[in-house]
């Protein structure tokens, strides 16, 4: 497995140390027979040899225990492949830019019902019960640090610097395009597409940036020089998590000033779903009718997730800092200086800079991994019509998956194929709840997914398992153990 750099605290007096969790965890993993002979029938391409039986791509969180959940059911021959260089993949070390996480520290993530394979067992592995108690909310990097160990402890087998270019039908296979560090083409029975917050769209500009020279904004996705900022005037558009963590990292870097434009009239305060989250939502949102599933997303949609409280203290604590309620964009103008900025109050700004803290769009058709046959993939628009005051254009777009986050078709028979192509990242929330990309609930997905992956493919090759039990001959009795009395 390849080093990854791991920029951990020494550890603190009286704590076992991060070898004596090892220890530990692969205690508790060999009394759970893991890993199990891998069961699932192998398949060769005539031209190619074996086929992979599961492709995961993006091995950041999802991936990861996308990963680790099908080992645990015996799918063993699988491929993890990552873009990134190794240790660095996901949002933590790069785009994303957030002191600290906003999930308690409490939650055990992905570690799949393993109490040693938990952040707090690591944490404590280092820094001890009272460091544990000491300890508030998670810092960013130090979470990277513990999916970092994660992969090392599980010797998980990710292949980074991997792009996955296409992914296509190909003689009743998946066909993968590759570049980077493997070139070429690999043959697969199923892919997941563990791919993040913009797995299955891309960042959203609005049209008022159309035209505008491109080293004047930047997504809050992109990769930013904050320290080109200092002494520079700086617009921010929106009000969420992404809007303050970049306002304080250019506040933080020597802005001039910066100013949060944010087209609502009120800050949202409350995140709503934390108000019904439970072991009964995560399992009964699946099953409800689609016309709940799409008014519980409706409402968390328009309502909106405030940022946290102490992301924007990080911001209002500087005197150059400026929230600018009921302040919609009309247009802006590039000029000799900066940028003119027009807005619904008849207030113009001027800035040197402006970030678009404007989140994601879910579209299959942009996705270059789909490219060809985007269309053909189901969306909500294709199987519910909401109620007027329900429409929404957003919820519309996303694809409308099966149980095991699996495509389905447009037209029925006409790309079957589709259904091995599942999509664990969050595009999926319409479908089966937050369980494919938010902390709390992402083994519980990664659970559903391995094990409708499995039974799939017990269920595709059921005639070879069924020559299999009858071909089965080792006998549990010999014959000596008994006397026919008859006889």
């Amino acid at each position: 497995m390849t080093a990854m750099p791991l920029d951990r605290p020494a550890r603190e007096a009286g704590a076992p140390g991060l070898a004596a969790l090892q220890a530990r965890l692969a205690e508790d993993l060999a009394r759970l027979n893991y890993p199990p002979a891998n069961w699932v029938q192998p398949v060769a391409h005539p031209d190619v040899g074996r086929v992979v039986d599961v492709v995961v791509v993006g091995a950041g969180m999802c991936g990861l225990v996308a990963a680790f959940a099908l080992l645990r059911l015996g799918v063993r021959n699988i491929r993890i492949l990552d873009r990134s260089p190794a240790g660095m993949e996901g949002p933590w070390v790069t785009s994303a830019r957030m002191e600290t996480l906003r999930s308690p520290k409490e939650l055990t993530g992905p570690a799949a019902g393993m109490a040693s394979l938990t952040f707090r067992a690591w944490h404590e592995a280092q820094h001890g019960a009272a460091g544990w108690e000491r300890l508030g909310k998670i810092p960013r990097p130090m979470w990277m640090d513990y999916l970092r160990w994660y992969r090392q402890a599980l010797e998980l087998p990710v292949e980074n610097g991997v792009e996955v270019r296409h992914i296509g039908p190909q003689d009743g296979l998946l066909r993968l395009d590759l570049a980077g560090a493997r070139e070429g083409f690999v043959l697969a029975r199923k892919v997941v597409m563990a791919t993040g917050r913009d797995g299955l769209g891309r960042p959203y500009v609005p049209p008022f940036a159309d035209g505008l020279p491109r080293w004047r904004w930047a997504h809050s996705n992109d990769e930013i020089d904050f320290r080109a900022l200092a002494g520079k005037r700086v617009v921010v558009v929106g009000a969420g998590a992404s809007a303050m963590d970049n306002a304080a990292e250019a506040l933080e870097h020597g802005a001039a000033e910066v100013r949060l434009l944010i087209r609502r009239k009120q800050m949202p305060r409350i995140n709503k779903l934390m108000g019904i989250g439970s072991a009964g939502f995560t399992a009964g949102f699946p099953l409800l009718s689609e016309e709940w599933r799409w008014r519980f997303m409706h409402y968390a949609l328009t309502q909106q997730t405030p940022a946290p409280r102490n992301s924007t203290q990080r911001v209002s604590r500087h005197p150059n800092a400026f929230f600018h309620l009921g302040t919609g964009i009309r247009g802006v103008v590039a000029t000799a200086d900066g940028l003119a900025i027009d807005t619904t109050r008849n207030k113009p700004f001027a800035a040197d800079f402006m970030i678009l803290a404007t989140g994601f769009t879910i579209e299959t058709t942009v996705r270059p991994e789909l490219a060809g046959y985007a269309d053909r993939i189901a969306l909500w628009a294709d199987r519910f019509t909401p109620p007027p005051d329900l429409a929404n254009a957003e919820l519309a777009a996303h694809p409308y998956l099966g149980s095991a986050f699996e495509f389905t078709e447009k037209l029925p028979g006409t790309a079957p194929w589709l259904a091995d192509i599942h999509c664990f990242n969050h595009a999926a929330s319409l479908s089966l709840g937050k369980v494919s990309g938010d902390i709390p609930k992402v083994s519980d997905g990664a659970a559903w997914l391995a094990q409708g992956i499995a039974g799939s493919f017990f269920r595709r090759d059921v005639e070879r398992h069924w020559q299999w039990l009858q071909a089965y001959e080792k006998p549990e009795l010999l014959g000596d153990e008994w006397t026919d009395a008859e006889a």
